[in-house]
Protein backbone atom coordinates (compact mmCIF):
# COMPACT_ATOMS: atom_id res chain seq x y z
CA UNK A 1 0.00 0.00 0.00
CA UNK A 2 2.48 2.72 0.99
CA UNK A 3 4.50 1.47 -2.19
CA UNK A 4 1.64 2.36 -4.46
CA UNK A 5 1.04 6.30 -2.66
CA UNK A 6 4.40 6.57 -3.29
CA UNK A 7 4.23 5.74 -7.05
CA UNK A 8 1.34 7.79 -7.33
CA UNK A 9 2.97 10.76 -5.63
CA UNK A 10 5.93 10.27 -8.19
CA UNK A 11 3.72 10.68 -10.82
CA UNK A 12 1.25 13.04 -9.84
CA UNK A 13 4.47 15.31 -9.22
CA UNK A 14 6.35 14.55 -12.53
CA UNK A 15 2.70 15.27 -14.32
CA UNK A 16 2.36 18.71 -12.48
CA UNK A 17 6.07 19.49 -12.79
CA UNK A 18 6.12 18.76 -16.51
CA UNK A 19 2.41 20.83 -16.85
CA UNK A 20 3.33 23.86 -15.12
CA UNK A 21 6.85 23.99 -16.52
CA UNK A 22 5.58 23.47 -20.22
CA UNK A 23 2.79 26.54 -19.04
CA UNK A 24 5.87 28.72 -17.78
CA UNK A 25 7.95 27.87 -21.19
CA UNK A 26 4.61 28.83 -23.14
CA UNK A 27 4.97 32.36 -22.28
CA UNK A 28 8.72 32.40 -23.13
CA UNK A 29 7.60 30.69 -26.78
CA UNK A 30 4.95 32.81 -27.40
CA UNK A 31 7.05 35.78 -27.36
CA UNK A 32 10.00 33.54 -29.23
CA UNK A 33 7.73 31.96 -31.88
CA UNK A 34 6.21 35.97 -32.52
CA UNK A 35 9.16 37.06 -33.04
CA UNK A 36 10.32 34.57 -35.40
CA UNK A 37 7.54 34.87 -37.29
CA UNK A 38 8.10 39.03 -37.33
CA UNK A 39 11.86 38.87 -37.75
CA UNK A 40 12.86 40.14 -34.46
CA UNK A 41 15.01 38.38 -31.70
CA UNK A 42 12.57 38.51 -28.97
CA UNK A 43 13.57 37.88 -25.33
CA UNK A 44 17.18 37.79 -25.39
CA UNK A 45 18.39 39.25 -21.94
CA UNK A 46 17.76 37.08 -19.00
CA UNK A 47 19.73 33.83 -18.94
CA UNK A 48 20.79 32.39 -22.77
CA UNK A 49 18.78 33.08 -25.59
CA UNK A 50 16.34 34.93 -22.81
CA UNK A 51 15.59 31.47 -21.66
CA UNK A 52 15.12 32.31 -18.13
CA UNK A 53 12.43 34.74 -18.84
CA UNK A 54 9.90 32.97 -17.36
CA UNK A 55 11.49 32.82 -13.86
CA UNK A 56 12.20 36.70 -13.93
CA UNK A 57 8.73 37.10 -14.93
CA UNK A 58 7.45 35.25 -11.96
CA UNK A 59 9.68 37.51 -10.16
CA UNK A 60 8.45 40.07 -10.81
CA UNK A 61 4.74 39.13 -9.96
CA UNK A 62 5.77 37.57 -6.66
CA UNK A 63 7.10 41.49 -5.85
CA UNK A 64 4.18 43.16 -7.57
CA UNK A 65 1.93 45.08 -5.33
CA UNK A 66 -1.73 43.12 -5.14
CA UNK A 67 -4.79 45.48 -5.02
CA UNK A 68 -8.18 44.71 -4.03
CA UNK A 69 -10.67 47.03 -5.48
CA UNK A 70 -13.29 48.77 -3.41
CA UNK A 71 -16.61 47.10 -3.43
CA UNK A 72 -15.04 44.41 -4.76
CA UNK A 73 -16.67 40.80 -3.56
CA UNK A 74 -12.91 39.50 -1.65
CA UNK A 75 -13.84 36.23 -1.38
CA UNK A 76 -15.27 35.43 -5.32
CA UNK A 77 -12.01 38.48 -5.98
CA UNK A 78 -9.88 36.03 -4.42
CA UNK A 79 -11.33 32.68 -5.23
CA UNK A 80 -11.77 33.48 -9.20
CA UNK A 81 -8.17 32.98 -10.21
CA UNK A 82 -7.62 29.63 -8.72
CA UNK A 83 -11.26 28.63 -10.33
CA UNK A 84 -9.87 29.63 -13.53
CA UNK A 85 -6.75 27.48 -13.08
CA UNK A 86 -8.08 24.81 -11.33
CA UNK A 87 -10.41 22.64 -14.26
CA UNK A 88 -7.27 22.22 -16.96
CA UNK A 89 -5.05 21.15 -13.58
CA UNK A 90 -7.58 18.39 -12.54
CA UNK A 91 -8.17 17.46 -15.99
CA UNK A 92 -4.74 16.14 -16.87
CA UNK A 93 -4.99 13.36 -14.03
CA UNK A 94 -6.65 11.04 -16.61
CA UNK A 95 -5.01 11.82 -19.53
CA UNK A 96 -2.15 8.84 -20.19
CA UNK A 97 0.70 9.97 -21.58
CA UNK A 98 2.70 6.65 -22.09
CA UNK A 99 1.66 2.53 -21.51
CA UNK A 100 3.50 0.96 -18.69
CA UNK A 101 6.30 0.44 -16.87
CA UNK A 102 7.66 -2.04 -14.49
CA UNK A 103 8.43 -0.53 -11.47
CA UNK A 104 9.13 -2.94 -8.35
CA UNK A 105 7.07 -6.08 -9.80
CA UNK A 106 4.39 -3.81 -10.42
CA UNK A 107 2.83 -2.68 -13.55
CA UNK A 108 2.57 1.24 -13.26
CA UNK A 109 0.08 2.57 -16.18
CA UNK A 110 1.53 6.08 -17.19
CA UNK A 111 -0.99 8.66 -16.11
CA UNK A 112 -1.62 9.92 -12.55
CA UNK A 113 -5.13 7.97 -12.22
CA UNK A 114 -7.08 5.34 -14.79
CA UNK A 115 -11.02 5.59 -15.17
CA UNK A 116 -12.92 4.01 -16.93
CA UNK A 117 -15.18 7.41 -17.03
CA UNK A 118 -12.22 9.39 -17.83
CA UNK A 119 -14.23 11.09 -21.04
CA UNK A 120 -17.03 11.90 -19.03
CA UNK A 121 -14.65 13.30 -16.41
CA UNK A 122 -13.03 15.46 -19.23
CA UNK A 123 -16.42 16.54 -20.05
CA UNK A 124 -17.65 17.70 -16.32
CA UNK A 125 -14.14 19.70 -15.39
CA UNK A 126 -14.47 21.67 -18.84
CA UNK A 127 -17.61 22.87 -18.09
CA UNK A 128 -16.20 24.40 -14.55
CA UNK A 129 -13.70 26.67 -16.50
CA UNK A 130 -16.43 29.50 -17.08
CA UNK A 131 -16.87 30.13 -13.57
CA UNK A 132 -13.53 31.28 -13.32
CA UNK A 133 -13.91 34.15 -15.97
CA UNK A 134 -17.59 35.13 -14.89
CA UNK A 135 -16.27 35.18 -11.09
CA UNK A 136 -13.38 37.24 -11.69
CA UNK A 137 -15.43 40.07 -13.81
CA UNK A 138 -18.35 39.42 -11.36
CA UNK A 139 -16.97 40.14 -8.33
CA UNK A 140 -14.24 42.89 -9.08
CA UNK A 141 -17.41 45.74 -8.76
CA UNK A 142 -16.17 47.17 -12.34
CA UNK A 143 -18.15 47.64 -15.49
CA UNK A 144 -15.32 47.02 -17.93
CA UNK A 145 -14.75 43.61 -16.03
CA UNK A 146 -18.69 42.50 -15.54
CA UNK A 147 -18.64 43.12 -19.89
CA UNK A 148 -15.20 40.92 -20.02
CA UNK A 149 -16.62 38.15 -17.84
CA UNK A 150 -20.16 37.84 -19.41
CA UNK A 151 -18.72 37.90 -23.15
CA UNK A 152 -16.31 35.14 -21.93
CA UNK A 153 -18.76 33.17 -20.00
CA UNK A 154 -21.17 33.55 -23.75
CA UNK A 155 -17.76 32.45 -25.64
CA UNK A 156 -16.96 29.12 -23.83
CA UNK A 157 -20.43 28.09 -23.18
CA UNK A 158 -21.10 28.60 -27.21
CA UNK A 159 -17.84 26.64 -28.05
CA UNK A 160 -18.23 24.42 -25.54
CA UNK A 161 -21.27 22.41 -27.14
CA UNK A 162 -19.54 21.63 -30.07
CA UNK A 163 -16.20 20.29 -28.56
CA UNK A 164 -18.44 17.98 -26.54
CA UNK A 165 -20.04 16.56 -29.52
CA UNK A 166 -16.87 16.54 -31.45
CA UNK A 167 -15.77 14.20 -27.91
CA UNK A 168 -18.96 11.93 -27.85
CA UNK A 169 -18.32 10.83 -32.24
CA UNK A 170 -15.06 9.61 -30.88
CA UNK A 171 -16.72 7.87 -27.75
CA UNK A 172 -19.35 6.23 -30.38
CA UNK A 173 -16.31 5.19 -32.66
CA UNK A 174 -13.95 4.09 -29.80
CA UNK A 175 -17.27 2.69 -28.00
CA UNK A 176 -15.78 3.46 -24.28
CA UNK A 177 -15.76 6.55 -22.11
CA UNK A 178 -12.08 4.97 -21.13
CA UNK A 179 -9.01 6.95 -22.79
CA UNK A 180 -6.69 4.50 -22.74
CA UNK A 181 -9.24 2.46 -24.83
CA UNK A 182 -9.51 4.87 -27.35
CA UNK A 183 -5.72 5.17 -27.62
CA UNK A 184 -6.04 0.96 -28.17
CA UNK A 185 -7.93 1.82 -30.95
CA UNK A 186 -5.49 3.82 -32.39
CA UNK A 187 -2.41 1.59 -32.62
CA UNK A 188 -1.98 2.27 -36.19
CA UNK A 189 -1.32 4.92 -38.30
CA UNK A 190 -3.90 4.24 -40.50
CA UNK A 191 -6.41 3.94 -37.33
CA UNK A 192 -6.03 7.15 -35.77
CA UNK A 193 -9.19 8.58 -35.29
CA UNK A 194 -8.33 12.13 -37.50
CA UNK A 195 -8.92 9.84 -40.81
CA UNK A 196 -11.96 8.16 -39.01
CA UNK A 197 -13.54 11.38 -37.90
CA UNK A 198 -11.76 14.58 -39.87
CA UNK A 199 -15.20 16.64 -39.16
CA UNK A 200 -15.02 16.14 -35.36
CA UNK A 201 -11.01 16.97 -35.43
CA UNK A 202 -11.84 19.97 -37.28
CA UNK A 203 -14.75 21.16 -34.98
CA UNK A 204 -12.56 19.78 -31.46
CA UNK A 205 -9.56 22.30 -32.52
CA UNK A 206 -11.84 25.01 -33.45
CA UNK A 207 -13.46 24.95 -29.92
CA UNK A 208 -10.03 24.38 -28.40
CA UNK A 209 -9.18 28.27 -29.67
CA UNK A 210 -12.46 29.66 -28.47
CA UNK A 211 -11.91 27.48 -24.75
CA UNK A 212 -8.84 29.14 -23.94
CA UNK A 213 -9.69 32.28 -25.15
CA UNK A 214 -7.06 32.31 -28.04
CA UNK A 215 -6.90 34.21 -31.10
CA UNK A 216 -8.97 34.66 -32.84
CA UNK A 217 -11.11 34.23 -30.27
CA UNK A 218 -9.50 36.43 -27.35
CA UNK A 219 -12.84 38.64 -27.11
CA UNK A 220 -12.01 37.83 -22.78
CA UNK A 221 -8.98 40.08 -23.02
CA UNK A 222 -9.51 41.97 -26.30
CA UNK A 223 -7.55 45.56 -25.30
CA UNK A 224 -9.52 48.04 -27.74
CA UNK A 225 -13.23 47.31 -25.92
CA UNK A 226 -12.74 46.02 -22.46
CA UNK A 227 -9.31 47.51 -21.40
CA UNK A 228 -8.07 43.49 -20.16
CA UNK A 229 -11.35 41.94 -19.94
CA UNK A 230 -12.48 39.81 -16.73
CA UNK A 231 -9.46 40.30 -15.25
CA UNK A 232 -8.43 44.40 -15.90
CA UNK A 233 -8.78 44.73 -11.77
CA UNK A 234 -6.20 41.84 -10.84
CA UNK A 235 -2.40 42.12 -10.40
CA UNK A 236 0.17 40.15 -9.09
CA UNK A 237 -0.22 36.52 -8.29
CA UNK A 238 -3.52 36.71 -9.09
CA UNK A 239 -2.93 37.94 -12.59
CA UNK A 240 -0.08 35.04 -13.36
CA UNK A 241 -2.88 32.96 -11.96
CA UNK A 242 -5.20 33.73 -14.47
CA UNK A 243 -2.54 33.39 -17.41
CA UNK A 244 -1.06 30.11 -15.78
CA UNK A 245 -4.46 28.77 -16.26
CA UNK A 246 -4.39 29.62 -19.73
CA UNK A 247 -1.16 28.27 -20.34
CA UNK A 248 -2.42 24.79 -18.69
CA UNK A 249 -5.64 24.89 -20.25
CA UNK A 250 -3.72 24.86 -23.59
CA UNK A 251 -1.44 22.03 -23.02
CA UNK A 252 -4.08 19.90 -21.50
CA UNK A 253 -6.29 20.64 -24.84
CA UNK A 254 -3.32 19.99 -26.86
CA UNK A 255 -2.57 16.53 -25.27
CA UNK A 256 -6.33 15.50 -25.40
CA UNK A 257 -5.74 16.49 -29.07
CA UNK A 258 -3.33 14.17 -29.81
CA UNK A 259 -5.08 11.60 -27.18
CA UNK A 260 -8.82 11.44 -29.38
CA UNK A 261 -7.26 12.04 -32.84
CA UNK A 262 -3.25 10.84 -33.02
CA UNK A 263 -3.15 7.58 -30.86
CA UNK A 264 -1.69 9.32 -27.63
CA UNK A 265 1.60 7.66 -27.01
CA UNK A 266 1.15 5.29 -29.99
CA UNK A 267 4.45 5.41 -32.07
CA UNK A 268 3.48 4.27 -35.87
CA UNK A 269 4.47 1.20 -37.13
CA UNK A 270 6.28 0.21 -33.51
CA UNK A 271 2.88 -1.38 -31.62
CA UNK A 272 5.62 -2.21 -29.13
CA UNK A 273 7.47 -0.05 -28.80
CA UNK A 274 9.20 1.14 -25.37
CA UNK A 275 7.40 3.49 -22.83
CA UNK A 276 10.32 6.31 -23.22
CA UNK A 277 9.40 6.36 -27.30
CA UNK A 278 5.79 6.36 -26.43
CA UNK A 279 6.18 9.26 -24.06
CA UNK A 280 8.29 11.01 -26.61
CA UNK A 281 5.52 10.54 -28.91
CA UNK A 282 2.95 11.57 -27.14
CA UNK A 283 5.09 15.00 -26.08
CA UNK A 284 6.14 15.71 -29.81
CA UNK A 285 2.06 15.18 -30.72
CA UNK A 286 1.18 17.94 -28.17
CA UNK A 287 4.33 20.13 -28.87
CA UNK A 288 2.85 20.15 -32.49
CA UNK A 289 -0.46 21.68 -31.59
CA UNK A 290 0.92 23.78 -28.63
CA UNK A 291 3.03 25.82 -31.75
CA UNK A 292 -0.63 25.44 -33.75
CA UNK A 293 -2.01 27.87 -30.95
CA UNK A 294 1.02 30.10 -31.41
CA UNK A 295 0.86 30.22 -34.82
CA UNK A 296 -2.90 31.30 -35.40
CA UNK A 297 -2.43 33.86 -33.17
CA UNK A 298 0.20 35.35 -35.03
CA UNK A 299 -1.01 34.46 -38.83
CA UNK A 300 -5.08 34.97 -38.52
CA UNK A 301 -6.99 38.58 -38.02
CA UNK A 302 -9.65 38.17 -34.75
CA UNK A 303 -13.59 38.17 -35.58
CA UNK A 304 -16.19 40.44 -34.52
CA UNK A 305 -18.22 39.33 -31.56
CA UNK A 306 -21.02 38.89 -34.13
CA UNK A 307 -19.39 36.68 -36.15
CA UNK A 308 -18.04 34.89 -33.55
CA UNK A 309 -21.24 33.50 -32.15
CA UNK A 310 -22.41 33.32 -35.35
CA UNK A 311 -19.96 30.73 -36.14
CA UNK A 312 -20.49 29.18 -33.16
CA UNK A 313 -23.98 28.70 -33.26
CA UNK A 314 -24.69 28.53 -36.93
CA UNK A 315 -21.98 26.88 -38.30
CA UNK A 316 -19.72 24.44 -35.75
CA UNK A 317 -22.97 23.64 -33.30
CA UNK A 318 -25.27 22.16 -36.48
CA UNK A 319 -22.11 20.54 -37.67
CA UNK A 320 -21.30 18.96 -34.76
CA UNK A 321 -25.27 17.33 -34.42
CA UNK A 322 -25.03 16.60 -38.11
CA UNK A 323 -21.53 14.48 -37.69
CA UNK A 324 -22.87 13.18 -34.71
CA UNK A 325 -26.19 11.60 -36.01
CA UNK A 326 -24.47 10.19 -39.10
CA UNK A 327 -21.56 8.76 -36.99
CA UNK A 328 -24.07 6.92 -34.65
CA UNK A 329 -26.20 5.94 -37.68
CA UNK A 330 -22.57 4.10 -39.24
CA UNK A 331 -21.87 2.63 -35.84
CA UNK A 332 -25.07 1.13 -35.38
CA UNK A 333 -25.30 -0.05 -39.19
CA UNK A 334 -21.65 -1.53 -38.60
CA UNK A 335 -22.68 -3.21 -35.26
CA UNK A 336 -25.51 -5.29 -37.38
CA UNK A 337 -23.29 -6.35 -39.85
Amino acid sequence: MAVDLLIWFVKASVVYGALLGTAALMSLAERKVSAWMQYRHGPNRVGPFGLLQPLADGVKFIFKEELVPEGANRWLFRLAPALAAMPAMLTVAVIPFGTSVEIAGRTVPLSITDLDIGILYVLALSGLAVYGAILGGWASNSKYSLLGGLRASAQMISYELSLMLAILAIVLVSGSLDLRAVIEGQRGFTDWNIWKQPLAFLLFTVATFAETNRHPFDFAECEPELVGGFHTEYSSMRFALFFLGEYCAMTVMAALNATLFFGGPSVPGLPDAPWWLGVGAFGAKTAFFLFLFLWVRWTLPRFRFDQLMKLGWQVLLPLALVNLTLTGAWVAWSGGH
